[in-house]
């Protein structure tokens, strides 16, 4: 392997490294020594690629939103033909991944900027551009099924896949607090169902 990709390993392990401990830990508490740590590298590799714990989390930020955008790029409801059955796809994949540890499914995202909004703008604004933009993608097909069954209805495209990420960010916090992704499920169902009332003129009413 050449320096240059040696490095670039090194460093896709800090920030793999990141994802986990931030999700298990929180901004505030994790210190660079347990990114290190987890990485299995050392703390001069570190400032090789970082300069402080505050890059690391920015880069961990566009490292999070690359790696979803992946997974949900390829996932099975894209490929549905009806932009509704996409939308409801959609939820149900959510529900699908809540699997693992609580750091293997919760969102970096929301966790950084529940500590950080205030104390950390950069990290707040760059949680906010990834979280808008994975809503913006939900706010295509919602766009899609709105003119195709609900083209009268007030609410807007952009809201409502704004409100589905409060959902999923919102059980998201439940599951931590309960220690388990079933009340994150729960809220899930609940958000499906709501949708599912929302397009009334739609194959799926009365299934």
């Amino acid at each position: 392997m050449t320096k240059t990709g040696s490095q670039h390993e090194s460093k896709l392990k800090f920030l793999d490294a990141a994802l986990h401990v931030i999700r298990a830990k929180g901004y505030t508490a994790t210190r660079i020594e347990d990114v290190c740590e987890a990485a299995g590298l050392t703390k001069g590799s570190f400032f090789h690629h970082f300069d402080s714990k505050e890059e690391l989390a920015l880069a961990a930020a566009d490292h999070f939103a690359a790696l979803a955008d992946r997974v949900f790029a390829a996932a099975p409801y894209q490929d549905a033909a009806d932009p509704l059955d996409r939308v409801l796809g959609y939820i149900d994949f959510r529900s699908a991944i809540l699997q693992g540890e609580l750091p293997d499914y919760t969102c970096l995202l929301g966790t950084m900027v529940q500590e950080t909004y205030a104390t950390h703008p950069a990290i707040r604004q760059a949680c906010e551009r990834h979280i808008s933009a994975h809503a913006e993608a939900v706010a295509r097909d919602l766009s899609e099924a709105k003119r195709r069954y609900a083209p009268s209805a007030s609410w807007t495209p952009e809201s409502l896949a704004l409100f589905t990420q409060a959902v999923i960010q919102g059980g998201f916090v439940l599951a931590k607090a309960r220690h388990g992704p079933e009340i994150a499920a729960e809220c899930l169902n609940h958000l499906r169902r709501y949708l599912e009332t929302q397009f009334e003129s739609s194959p799926h009413q009365g299934a």
